[in-house]
């Protein structure tokens, strides 16, 4: 409308064009701003990594959320413990993770990992212990099971189990060598490396019947002596049809004062010392070098390889030969072995 003085007269209450542009880049900003701000949060919620190795994540009862996202970021299996706790928030399960132990890797996203954790999917899996296994395998075994190297090397420590009848022949300052019986065990969450090793120890106390007890000190035999040669024999043949005969050959070998003879003594006494397998090392295990019993075991026993050295076979040979097609060649005399084993025993036989 017009004033009387002539003049155009502005509405009351509009904006200044000017103040528009400033609130309309104002809006724009703080649409960049949420639109940068989604965008990290996404991406934040990312894995860390590709890799798929596992990492043992323990939260014990009464752990807070921001000690949880803590223990994840330095773990370097989340990219931003703040990141982690606003998902968590806005899912609403701040105070629904549960307590456990959980195999979590890098190549899992946040949500992926939350899910896990809200629904206590807790690790739960077989570690498998094989037969034929060196102490130091069995070490490696339980370490890459996710289990830490000092836990498992006290785990290991014979002392811990003082009293095992499974151990009653053992001598004091020997190690386990022998005696971890081979099986497969359940771990879950709170199951620790020491553990195993008693499990597997009950399982070889069970196999250490009176029965084979009896049959060791028939042949003059310690139970400690009894299990260095099943560990032998379970070494030396691939066949279980042939582990009674190979048996029947260490122990008239033994009785009549001859060198026992076995290369994987030698091989594993070489290996303790870190040196390369070879039948020339000199060991107290080498019984190509020394006569009698081995100073012990040279790997765990299976039930098949302690019923051979208990229960041997009723034969009369001196020698054997495992051929490289893997059949078990017996002889009574060392000509008889010598061809036998240029006939039948070329690649495996080379060097030795």
């Amino acid at each position: 409308m017009y004033s009387r003085y002539g003049h155009v007269q502005r509405s009351r209450g509009r904006m200044p064009k000017r103040v528009l542009l400033v609130v309309a880049a104002i809006l724009a900003l703080l649409v960049a701003a949420v639109a940068i701000v989604r965008t990290v949060y996404y991406q934040r919620l990312k894995p860390v990594s590709t890799s798929q190795t596992v990492q043992l994540v323990t939260i014990k009862s009464g752990t807070t959320s921001n000690e949880i996202s803590q223990l994840l970021a330095d773990k370097q299996l989340i990219q931003s413990p703040t990141i982690f706790q606003w998902y968590i928030r806005t899912k609403d399960v701040r105070d629904k993770m549960k307590a456990g132990t959980y195999a979590l890797r890098p190549s899992m996203s946040v949500p992926q990992i939350v899910d896990i954790l809200v629904n206590g999917s807790v690790k739960s899996d077989l570690v498998t212990i094989v037969p034929g296994q060196r102490l130091d395998q069995v070490r490696e075994t339980l370490i890459n099971a996710g289990f830490k190297p000092e836990a498992v090397d006290a785990a290991l420590d014979p002392a811990q189990y003082a009293g095992h009848p499974a151990l009653a022949d053992k001598p004091v300052s020997a190690s386990l060598e022998g005696f971890i019986y081979p099986e497969s065990y359940q771990v879950d969450a709170n199951t620790e490396p020491s553990l195993i090793i008693k499990e597997s120890l009950d399982q070889m106390a069970k196999q250490l019947t009176p029965a084979i007890r009896a049959k060791f000190a028939a042949r003059g035999l310690t139970v400690y002596e009894g299990v260095t040669l099943a560990s032998i024999v379970g070494q030396e043949v691939s066949n279980p049809s042939d582990r009674a005969q190979a048996a029947q050959v260490f122990l008239k070998r033994h009785d009549t004062g001859m060198m026992l003879g076995s290369d994987v003594t030698a091989f594993y006494g070489a290996i303790i010392a870190g040196k390369t397998p070879s039948v020339d090392y000199d060991s107290p295990y080498n019984t190509r070098i020394h006569k009698g019993w081995p100073v012990g075991p040279i790997s765990n026993v299976g039930q098949g390889s302690l019923q051979a050295a208990a229960s041997p076979a009723d034969t009369d040979w001196l020698y054997f030969v495992a051929g490289d097609d893997g059949t078990t060649h017996f002889s009574k005399t060392l000509d008889e072995h010598e061809a036998l084993t240029k006939q039948y025993c070329h690649k495996l036989c080379m060097g030795t």
